[in-house]
C-alpha cells in the first residue's frame, strides 16, 4: 500500500468515525470463509456496517478525529474489525447471537455516544443498552401512567368516592 493510499484510507476512516456515534471493535480472527460470510450477512440484516481495518491506520484516524476515544486505541492489537451502527446495542446483539454457534467475534471495545467500553466482558452490558426509540417509548409510557390512573379512578364511579368521603367524615366526627 502506497503512502497516498494509506492517507486516503485514514481520511475515510476519520470521516466514518466522525459520522458515527456507535463504534465497535471486534476480533473475528479464526472464522472461516463461511462463518465470516454469515457474520457479514447478520450484520447487514441488523443494519451494522462491518469492515476489517489495519490497526495502525485506525489508530491514526482516531488521533486525527475530534472525538476522545480514551483507552480504545490500546485494544488495537491483532486482528481488528470495526462495526458501525445507528443503535447502541445493534452490534452487541449481532455478536451475542453469532456467538451461540461460534466462539468469535470477541469484543475488543466500543465507543457509544462518548462512553467507552473495553473488553469482551462488557458484551452483556452493551446488549442491554436501550436505543433512543426505546428510551422515548419508556418515557412516554411513564408520562401516560399517572393520567391513566386518574381517569380510571374517575371512571370507577362516584359511589366509591362518595363512600370514601363519608367514611372520612364519620372518622372526624
Amino acid at each position: 500500500m502506497t503512502r497516498e493510499e494509506k492517507s486516503r484510507v485514514i481520511e475515510d476512516l476519520t470521516a466514518q468515525l466522525a459520522d458515527n456515534t456507535t463504534i465497535y471493535l471486534a476480533d473475528i480472527s479464526g472464522l472461516n470463509a463461511l462463518n465470516t460470510s454469515n457474520l457479514r450477512r447478520a450484520c447487514f440484516k441488523a443494519n451494522v456496517k462491518l469492515a476489517v481495518v489495519k490497526n495502525t491506520l485506525l489508530a491514526k484516524a482516531m488521533e486525527s478525529s475530534d472525538k476522545d476515544f480514551g483507552e480504545l486505541p490500546s485494544v488495537l492489537k491483532g486482528n481488528t474489525s470495526i462495526m458501525f451502527s445507528e443503535t447502541g446495542n445493534g452490534p452487541a446483539k449481532v455478536i451475542k447471537e453469532f456467538r451461540k454457534k461460534s466462539d468469535r467475534p470477541l469484543l475488543k471495545g466500543a465507543f457509544i455516544e462518548e462512553a467507552i467500553f473495553i473488553g469482551d466482558d462488557k458484551l452483556d452490558t452493551l446488549v442491554s443498552i436501550k436505543s433512543k426509540e426505546e428510551v422515548i417509548g419508556d418515557i412516554v409510557g411513564l408520562l401516560q401512567s399517572p393520567a391513566k390512573n386518574v381517569i380510571s379512578a374517575l371512571k370507577s364511579g362516584g359511589g366509591k368516592i362518595a363512600g370514601i368521603l363519608k367514611t372520612l367524615s364519620e372518622k372526624e366526627g
